[in-house]
């Protein structure tokens, strides 16, 4: 990515599509079309089988080689909390913990690798956060625990599989192939296991959802995502993913019709304003 523009299209593409996966996933889960550990092994199936054809196409029918065994259990830990966790939490709130967890990963990420957040971060990071507290939290009862330390958990996954991302050497096509593919078998396993614990469902929508999610979504948006990782830092990184809250709620308003409020608003412009601060007003020079 060779221009500014390039890259906050990209990054605005990867958001998006992690915003859609949302809708996918709760469209899924909270209707009963499917079970998680169905969900989650079609999904990670769908998104190995679209971006190895991808990848080969790309490279002249090559097998793409790249990814790693880290990754891939980092990927798989996180789809499968994350589809676990939104069988209890709402929309904001398990919004608000995912990328809060992401974000803590990403910054502690930067500051182990001896970069720390430029002062426009840091106060962009304040904003974003209050603008989710204010969406997520405020009159609402208190997130079941298990479901919320899932949630916890699926965003330090997502936080650490962005940091490899941005040490990856392989295009971003075969990194994510590679590492879609060695998370199928983890996936399979899940199924097994949930299985043998309680019968599986999975009606034709709720396949249908999570072909779209792991294809779609899932695998071209990560390929997308890595592919601009390498030109962000890591506290930028996981700042402007707290923009994929805001974003699924309003998808929330025009897809689904939910009530727009003045505290999505402001919650809205909170999250962008710290955005923008952190991308557009940072120290030209970073401390070492």
């Amino acid at each position: 990515m060779k221009s500014r523009g390039a890259l906050a299209g990209a990054t605005a593409a990867a958001l998006l599509a992690f915003a859609a996966n949302s809708w996918l996933c709760r469209a899924a889960l909270r209707s009963g079309a499917i079970d998680p550990a169905s969900f989650t092994a079609i999904r990670l199936a769908a998104g190995a089988a679209a971006l190895v054809l991808v990848a080969r196409g790309f490279s002249g029918g090559r097998r793409p080689a790249g990814g790693s065994l880290h990754s891939a259990v980092a990927l798989f830990a996180y789809a499968i909390a994350f589809s676990l966790a939104y069988l209890e939490l709402d929309a904001g709130v398990g919004a608000l913990v995912l990328f809060g967890a992401v974000q803590v990963t990403m910054v502690s990420g930067g500051l182990l690798s001896g970069r720390r957040p430029t002062a426009a971060e840091l106060a962009g990071i304040v904003l974003a956060l209050a603008g989710l507290a204010l969406l997520a939290l405020p009159g609402r009862a208190a997130p079941p625990l298990a479901a919320a330390s899932g949630m916890a958990a699926a965003g330090v996954a997502w936080g650490l599989y962005s940091l490899r991302g941005r040490r990856e050497s392989a295009p971003p096509l075969a990194a994510n192939a590679g590492n879609f593919l060695r998370a199928v078998p983890l996936a399979a396993a899940a199924l097994v296991i949930a299985a043998l614990r309680a019968p599986l469902h999975a009606s034709g929508p709720g396949i249908l959802l999570a072909l779209v999610s792991g294809a779609v979504t899932s695998g071209l948006g990560y390929a997308i995502w890595y592919a601009a990782l390498p030109k962000l830092s890591a506290a930028t990184a996981g700042l402007v993913q707290l923009a994929v809250p805001v974003v699924a709620a309003a998808g929330g308003v025009l897809l689904f019709g939910e009530r727009v409020t003045a505290r999505l608003l402001l919650a809205g412009a909170l999250v962008l304003s710290g955005i923008a601060l952190a991308l557009f007003w940072r120290r030209r020079s970073a401390p070492r």
